[in-house]
């Protein structure tokens, strides 16, 4: 499949399988896949400059703010890596956020290609990942419909307990859901102005829904020329 210069950004709620779908395009296009969350803690490790600037707020317990993260993301498309393209998960969240993303892109003489909604209702979210079950002693993963032990509650693997994170409680995970109706959302009708964004139904298996997807991009890929 082509991958050149495609510059990826995927949205969507909690637990609508966006991590999934990026580790699959990344091996499929052999692109750099950048979850913020793993680039950051990845910056602080190697100590690189804005990594420190990011430790600083970190070890303060505050957020850290857009503009690091923005040089976070920056940092990685300028050393040569990115070169023929990227997948970018968890970032932006805000239209704030994404306004300084395209900002800094312009600077850097890059631009999004499109945008990948991997979607799903609300009570798909809350059903997918309420019945989340983990290991208390080796955190193996588990589900109640999808995935379920052989003996109910617990674990295959080491016999302990399985158990509901905090963070995948019922209420919880409508919690979440109200951040991102709140937040991520109006990112949906900022990249539909640009006519960026693309639409995948996420409820269904994640075979098909990586079938879309992949069919998307070949349309990307050839609309990028030879």
């Amino acid at each position: 499949m082509p991958n050149r210069n495609l510059n990826l950004i995927l949205l969507g709620p909690p637990g609508s399988g966006k991590g999934t779908q990026g580790e699959r395009l990344q091996e499929d296009l052999e692109l750099p896949y950048y979850a913020t969350g793993d680039i950051l803690r990845a910056a602080v490790k190697d100590a690189t400059e804005v990594g420190l600037a990011a430790r600083e707020y970190m070890d303060r317990g505050d957020l850290v703010p857009d503009d690091v993260i923005i040089g976070l993301i920056a940092e990685r498309l300028e050393s040569g890596e990115a070169d023929r393209g990227f997948i970018l998960d968890g970032f932006p969240r805000t239209v704030p956020q994404a306004e300084a993303l395209d900002a800094k892109l312009s600077e850097i003489g890059r631009q999004l290609t499109a945008v990948i909604l991997i979607d799903a209702s609300d009570e798909e979210i809350v059903r997918r990942l309420s019945g989340r079950r983990v290991s208390s002693n080796g955190g193996y993963v588990y589900h109640v419909e999808f995935n379920p032990p052989k003996v109910e509650g617990i674990c295959d693997v080491d016999d302990s307990e399985l158990i509901v994170r905090d963070d995948d409680k019922p209420e919880v995970v409508r919690h979440r859901l109200e951040q991102y109706h709140e937040k991520t959302a109006p990112l949906v009708d900022y990249y539909s102005r640009q006519a960026l964004l693309n639409r995948v139904d996420g409820s269904r298996d994640p075979d098909q829904v990586g079938e879309a997807v992949r069919s998307l991009i070949s349309t990307f890929s050839l609309e990028e020329g030879p």
